[in-house]
């Protein structure tokens, strides 16, 4: 017969528990501990929220691009209102311009037209028109004409402007630190509208209601 295997006594046991608890007791396991468990729970919650902090920066710098063709043709004073039917665009209503991203809006609306010129400035006063960036100064959102008063509204932090995009200064006006910015426009002999949405001018500083260069809201709290 062959020799049997040797029985290993207590304290041969009692010698390999110890460096088995060391390792379990210095995370050298397979197995997961409750404070590595929680620190990769928190570092994974700080990653998400580091991205989505980092893709909303990259969505906002997006956004601040104008992501339309230099030029863009936006047509006679006729063919926007065909465009926008049920809205008063020969009243001086802004009318929309998806392509340059900007709101065309008659200045003077008892001269029913557009007149033949260029304007690098974007005010637009010798033309009869002028072309508004959908930006708002603030942050970025899009303010969006209101029937009710006339007047452009940020729908993200209350920003109010005139028809015209001059910013209204004061209490419950909001925070824009100035007018809806503009861009240089041309009119041709056949009254054609362009837009040069790479030529952008910073519009004017506010102006408090009641003084001379803001337009009154038709009604004190329209669209609100």
């Amino acid at each position: 017969m062959g020799a049997r295997a040797p029985v290993p006594r207590s304290d041969d046991a009692t010698s390999l528990a110890g460096p088995v608890l060391r390792r379990l007791r210095a995370g050298e396991s397979g197995s997961i501990s409750r404070r590595t468990l929680l620190r990769r729970t928190v570092g994974l919650g700080v990653a998400v929220w580091l991205t989505e902090i980092v893709a909303g920066t990259l969505g906002f710098a997006w956004s601040a691009i104008v992501l339309a063709a230099p030029k863009v043709r936006a047509g006679t004073l006729a063919d926007l209102i065909a465009r926008n039917q049920g809205l008063p665009i020969a009243e001086g209503y802004p009318a929309y311009v998806s392509e340059a991203k900007a709101f065309v809006v008659l200045l003077d609306p008892t001269r029913r037209t557009f007149f033949p010129g260029a304007d690098e400035t974007g005010d637009g006063t010798l033309l009869n028109v002028r072309a508004l960036s959908q930006r708002c100064p603030h942050l970025g959102c899009r303010p969006n004409p209101c029937i009710e008063d006339r007047w452009f509204h940020c729908p993200c932090h209350q920003s109010r402007y005139d028809r015209l995009g001059i910013k209204a200064d004061g209490p419950g006006f909001g925070p824009a630190a100035r007018s809806m910015d503009r861009f240089a426009i041309d009119v041709d002999a056949d009254g054609v509208l362009t837009i040069e949405t790479a030529r952008v001018s910073l519009g004017p500083l506010p102006v408090a209601l009641g003084q001379p260069g803001l337009i009154p809201p038709r009604v004190p709290h329209g669209c609100t």
